[in-house]
């Protein structure tokens, strides 16, 4: 070793160069990822538009339904409330959706009809920073899809293009003349699987995001749910329903409810984000929650996931009744920030050995204890509301009910 190595400022140079390696290192490493959202709903009510003005602060751009070509090659168009967001000043991607099952298209046409989409929102006052695809196409359609995106980039441009992509598509070696043609990509982690293995599997994410990190190169999203939907199924074993908006606390029937938890989806992001795998740009959540959607989270809680606070359920049972001789209301709410799963059996005591029902999700039963009511689906009860699971009757005595063994009210 020379003389020069010896010298006591070296290492000193050399472990200040340690420390500089490791700032970068943690700086890229422990960060929170900004969040977009996607605006769905194809009719703008108030509740859209409240939802949006109560989101915008913790929103980076709104990624917004502006088209859809469905599988027989009829356009719908969607006309959002530009007035607001001209007043939020938050970016805007306009998203056109082409039905994955359509068998073919004119590439000029749809190329056509979806740059008059984009000139239309701006002469409404509407500044577009970006137009997605959203195009769940079969992988052996993905060179067609590619040859379309490329063409489509070139007429759009410098307004950036960008695409959803499924985790089929992942092993295809076609995925890189695709990817090549966009400025940004949309990883879809939710609903991609048969409905009977879930709405969301944080494992199979996780290595979905793994896989995509390695194929990509550029800027790119991942897809979170925000909501949860009801599959029914035939006789015939095929899907013949899927409920996204309706009340999540429903009677049992053929049907199965699909929930994305947020406690679960909030450790999912904390995962990523300790060591966010290159050009992992941001969320893209489905779909921005409002009053009227009964299946997507509350605001309160979608927020608080956003934002990295806490979640905090405070579920209750309580009984309630209406008048001396009506039947007790068996009320179940939720005072806390983060919506809850509605727990899985209702304890009953009554002096009175019949004459109660579940109602909203809820059955009633016995066993060898007395009355309970069984939840017969998953659900979500928002935070800050409650619902009437059932109802109990009985004039003498004491009446009590309380999930498990817990929170007894009478």
């Amino acid at each position: 070793m020379t003389d020069f190595l010896k010298k006591p400022y070296i290492p000193i140079a050399f472990l200040l160069c340690l420390v500089g390696i490791h700032t970068a290192f943690t700086t890229r490493t422990g960060r929170t990822l900004p969040s977009d959202a996607y605006i769905w709903q194809r009719q703008w009510t108030p509740a859209v538009s409240t939802a949006v003005t109560a989101s915008q602060p913790v929103i980076h751009t709104w990624r917004i339904l502006a088209a859809e070509l469905d599988g027989h090659g009829s356009w719908v168009d969607t006309t959002p409330d530009s007035p607001l967001l001209a007043r939020t000043h938050t970016p805007v991607i306009a998203v056109i959706r082409i039905e994955g099952q359509l068998a073919d298209w004119d590439e000029e046409q749809l190329a056509a009809h979806i740059l008059a989409v984009k000139a239309a929102w701006q002469q409404r006052g509407i500044t577009v920073s970006g137009l997605e695809i959203d195009h769940d196409c079969a992988t052996v359609r993905l060179p067609a899809y590619a040859r379309f995106l490329g063409l489509l980039h070139g007429r759009l441009e410098p307004t950036p293009l960008s695409i959803t992509v499924l985790p089929t598509w992942l092993a295809s070696p076609e995925l890189e003349e695709v990817l090549a043609r966009v400025d940004d990509a949309v990883l879809q982690i939710h609903a991609v699987q048969n409905p009977q293995f879930g709405l969301f599997n944080p494992e199979k994410a996780h290595e979905w995001v793994r896989t995509f990190a390695q194929r990509r190169r550029g800027p790119w999203h991942v897809a979170l749910p925000a909501y949860g939907t009801r599959v029914t199924w035939g006789t015939d074993g095929r899907i013949a329903g899927i409920e996204s908006e309706q009340d999540r606390l429903m009677g049992a029937d053929s049907g199965h409810e699909l929930v994305a938890p947020p406690a679960e989806i909030a450790a999912f992001m904390k995962r990523i984000e300790h060591a966010p795998p290159h050009g992992l740009a941001g969320w893209a959540w489905f779909r921005l929650p409002t009053s009227d959607d009964r299946r997507a989270w509350s605001l309160p809680t979608w927020r608080a996931v956003i934002t990295h606070q806490p979640l905090r359920t405070a579920l209750s049972v309580s009984l309630h009744r209406p008048s001396a001789t009506a039947p007790y209301d068996i009320v179940l709410a939720n005072a806390g920030n983060a919506d809850a799963e509605a727990p899985p059996a209702i304890r009953i005591e009554s002096p009175c050995p019949s004459g109660a029902d579940g109602l909203n999700g809820y059955n009633l039963d016995y066993d060898a204890q007395g009355m309970w009511l069984r939840r017969a689906q998953p659900g979500l009860l928002r935070a800050g509301q409650q619902a009437v699971i059932g109802w109990v009757r009985c004039d003498r005595g004491t009446v009590r009910a309380y999930a498990g063994t817990h929170d007894r009210q009478s």
